[in-house]
C-alpha cells in the first residue's frame, strides 16, 4: 500500500505540471490557427521545452544506434575474438549504456511528458479556457448553432491544438535530428552518400511545400463538412420526437445522407492528395534507397567501405525511408489537427456582441421599477418587432402583456433580461441602464419560468438548487411542496436507480411529464426569490387541478415583488394590476381587464374568442 500510495504521488507530481484550470485576462481566443496554437503553447512552455528536448534525444539516439551497428561490425571484423572483451571493454560497455540505460531513459522520459504532463493537464486547459469564452456568448449566438456542434467543436479543438504541438516537438524534431544525424554520418562515410540524402531530403521538403496547398484545404473541407454531418446527426437526435411523429416518409433519412455524402466527397479529396503524397514519397525513397546501395557496392569494389560502414548506412537510409513514410502519416495528421483548429475557432474566438461595459456595477437588489425609454428592436433587420416603445413598470405591480403572435410579448422580456441588446432608446431598472451593470448581477434580479421548461440532465435537486448557489436540501424540498412537485419527486426513479430529488431527469426533462417539467421550473423559480418575476405561460403544461394549486402559491411568491406575466390563455392574467396589449410591437390599450373588455378593443375580441364566442358566433351563423 505505502509503494503505491508513493506511485500515485509520482504520477500526480507529474500530471499536476499544468493547471487545467489556468486561464488569462484575455477576453477574446485568437482567431488565426496560428496564434490561437501560440497562445496555448506559451501557457505551458516548460513541458514544451522538455518535450522538445526529449524528441530530440530520441532521434539522436536512433541515429546513434545505427551507427552503432556499423562500428560493432568492424569491430567483429577486425578483432581477435579471445582478446575482444579485454581489448574493448569500455566501447562495448558505453554500446550497452546506449541499448540499456540511455535509450531506455530517453523513450520513458518521452512517453512521461507526452501522456502525463502534456496531455491531461494541456489539452483540458484549452477546452476549459474555450468553454469559459464560449459560455460568456449571448442567447443570440446559440441560437445560430446547434449545441451538439459547439460542444464538439470545444472538445476537437483542444484535442488538435495539443496534438499538433506534440507532433512538432516531438515527431517532426525527432525526425529532423535523425535526417541531420544520418547526413553526418553518411558524409563522415562518404561525401557522395550525404549529399544524396541532402538532395533527397531537399526533393521531400519539396513534396511536401508543394503538396501542402491542396492537402490543408481538403483538410478544411474535410473538418467543415465533419462538422455539419455531425450537427445533422445531433439534431436528429435530439429532436427524436418530432423525427418519430412526422417524418413517415424518412425525410430525416435524405437529410442525413446529403450530410454524409458530402462529408464523403470531403474525405475522397482528402484521401487522393494524401496518395498523391505517400506515391511521390515513394519514388524519391526508391531512388535514394538504390543511389545509396549502389554507392555502397562501388566503393566495396574498389576497398573504400568497411562491412561496418556499409551496413551503418543502408540501415540509416532503410530507417529514414520508413520513417518518412511515417512522417507524411504525421504530417497529414498535422494538417488536420491545424484544419481542425481553424474550424474551432470560427465558433470560439467571437467576440461577444452583448458584453459587460469596462465599468459596469454589481447591481444591489432591486425594488423593481422598470422603464423602457424609445425602445426600438428589430433584430437587426430594417423595421418591425419592437419600435418606439415606453413602457413604465412601478415596483410591486403585476402587469401582463398580452397580444397575438409576433407581437413582440417574448422580445420585451428577452430585452429587460438583455438577452439581447435595444438598437436604439434604453431600458432602466431602479433607474439604472441595463448596460452599464453586469449582466450576472442584472439576472440576479430575475426569476423567470417559461412555457418551454428549461431542466438539465442532471438530478431533480440540482435543477431545483439551480436557483440559489448553496441552497439546503430543506430549502430545495420545501420550494418543490410550494409548486406542488414534492410528492411525485419522491416517486421518480431512472434507469440507473437514483430515486427521488437524487434521480437525473434526461435531456431537456425528457424523463419527466410537461407538467412535472413545469412544476420543477417552477420550484426553482420559488428558491431564487427573486425582486422581479417572468412569467412566460408559467402554467400553461399544467392540469386545472395542479394549476389552481399552484396558483396559491404563486400569488403568495408575488408578494411585493414586480411582476410581468405573458399568457395566451388570458382566464390566467385578468386578475392583474394592469394588461398592456401589444400589437406589431407598439402598445395599444393598456388597462384592467374589466376596462378593456369595456372598450371593446383588440383585448376584447382576444377574450371574446377564448371564451367561446367566436365560437358561438359561428354555430349562430350556421
Amino acid at each position: 500500500m505505502a509503494d503505491e500510495g508513493f506511485r500515485n504521488r509520482l504520477w500526480q507530481r507529474f500530471e499536476g505540471a499544468v493547471d487545467p484550470f489556468q486561464d488569462t485576462d484575455r477576453e477574446v481566443l485568437p482567431a488565426s490557427a496560428w496564434r490561437f496554437i501560440l497562445y496555448f503553447a506559451r501557457q505551458a512552455t516548460g513541458p514544451f521545452a522538455l518535450l522538445l528536448i526529449v524528441g530530440g534525444a530520441a532521434g539522436a539516439v536512433d541515429a546513434a544506434l545505427y551507427w552503432s551497428v556499423g562500428w560493432l561490425i568492424d569491430l567483429l571484423d577486425n578483432s581477435n575474438p579471445q582478446t575482444l572483451f579485454a581489448d574493448h571493454w569500455p566501447e562495448l560497455a558505453a554500446l550497452l549504456a546506449l541499448l540499456l540505460v540511455v535509450r531506455t531513459v530517453v523513450m520513458i522520459a518521452s512517453a512521461v511528458v507526452e501522456q502525463q504532463i502534456v496531455v491531461p493537464g494541456f489539452y483540458s486547459m484549452v477546452r476549459w479556457q474555450a468553454f469559459r469564452r464560449v459560455i460568456e456568448q449571448p442567447y443570440d449566438f446559440y441560437q445560430n448553432d446547434f449545441a451538439g456542434r459547439i460542444a464538439t467543436k470545444i472538445m476537437q479543438g483542444g484535442e488538435a491544438v495539443g496534438d499538433f504541438i506534440v507532433n512538432i516537438l516531438q515527431t517532426m524534431w525527432s525526425f529532423l535530428t535523425f535526417v541531420v544525424l544520418a547526413i553526418t554520418i553518411l558524409v563522415s562515410v562518404d561525401p557522395m552518400m550525404g549529399l544524396v540524402v541532402a538532395l533527397w531530403f531537399a526533393g521531400y521538403a519539396s513534396i511536401v511545400y508543394l503538396l501542402l496547398p491542396e492537402m490543408r484545404s481538403a483538410g478544411r473541407a474535410t473538418a467543415d463538412e465533419r462538422s455539419i454531418f455531425n450537427g445533422r446527426l445531433v439534431d436528429a437526435f435530439t429532436n427524436i420526437m418530432a423525427v418519430k411523429l412526422f417524418d413517415s416518409g424518412r425525410r430525416e433519412h435524405a437529410y442525413v445522407r446529403d450530410g454524409l455524402e458530402r462529408f464523403l466527397r470531403a474525405v475522397m479529396r482528402l484521401t487522393r492528395a494524401v496518395t498523391t503524397v505517400r506515391a511521390s514519397v515513394a519514388i524519391i525513397n526508391g531512388a535514394m534507397m538504390s543511389a545509396i546501395a549502389a554507392i555502397c557496392i562501388y566503393k566495396f569494389t574498389q576497398g573504400g567501405i568497411s562491412t561496418g560502414a556499409i551496413a551503418a548506412a543502408l540501415g540509416l537510409v532503410f530507417r529514414l525511408n520508413q520513417m518518412s513514410g511515417w512522417m507524411m502519416f504525421n504530417i497529414n495528421g498535422l494538417i488536420r489537427n491545424y484544419a481542425t483548429v481553424q474550424d474551432a475557432t470560427r465558433t470560439i474566438s467571437v467576440r461577444p456582441a452583448i458584453r459587460d461595459a469596462p465599468d459596469a456595477k454589481v447591481m444591489p437588489r432591486a425594488m423593481g421599477d422598470i422603464r423602457f425609454e424609445n425602445v426600438s428592436f428589430h433584430y437587426g433587420k430594417g423595421g418591425g418587432i419592437i419600435e418606439n416603445l415606453n413602457l413604465h413598470i412601478r415596483p410591486g405591480e403585476r402587469v401582463a402583456l398580452v397580444g397575438p403572435s409576433g407581437a413582440g410579448k417574448t422580445t420585451i422580456v428577452n430585452l429587460a433580461l438583455r438577452l439581447f441588446d435595444v438598437e436604439a432608446g434604453r431600458i432602466l431598472i431602479d433607474g439604472q441602464d441595463v448596460r452599464s451593470v453586469t449582466q450576472g448581477s442584472l439576472r440576479e434580479q430575475f426569476g423567470v419560468v417559461s412555457q418551454d421548461a428549461m431542466l438539465m440532465h442532471r438530478s431533480i435537486r440540482d435543477n431545483i438548487g439551480y436557483g440559489r448557489a448553496g441552497a439546503s436540501q430543506a430549502e430545495v424540498e420545501d420550494a418543490a411542496r410550494r409548486s406542488e412537485a414534492h410528492e411525485f419527486i419522491r416517486g421518480v426513479s431512472d434507469p440507473k436507480g437514483r430515486r427521488g430529488y437524487d434521480a437525473h431527469v434526461g435531456e431537456r426533462g425528457v424523463k419527466l411529464s410537461g407538467g412535472q417539467r413545469q412544476r420543477v421550473a417552477i420550484a426553482r423559480m420559488m428558491l431564487k426569490d427573486a425582486p422581479i418575476l417572468i412569467l412566460d405561460e408559467a402554467t400553461s403544461a399544467l392540469d386545472s387541478e395542479v394549476e389552481a394549486a399552484i396558483q396559491d402559491n404563486l400569488y403568495r411568491l408575488m408578494e411585493g415583488k414586480t411582476v410581468i406575466a405573458i399568457a395566451h390563455r388570458l382566464s390566467t392574467i385578468a386578475a392583474l394590476d394592469r394588461l398592456i396589449v401589444l400589437d406589431k410591437g407598439r402598445i395599444v390599450e393598456e388597462g384592467t381587464h374589466d376596462a378593456l373588455i369595456a372598450r371593446g378593443g383588440l383585448y376584447a375580441q382576444l377574450w371574446k374568442r377564448q371564451s367561446g364566442g367566436f365560437l358561438a358566433n359561428q354555430l349562430a351563423a350556421e
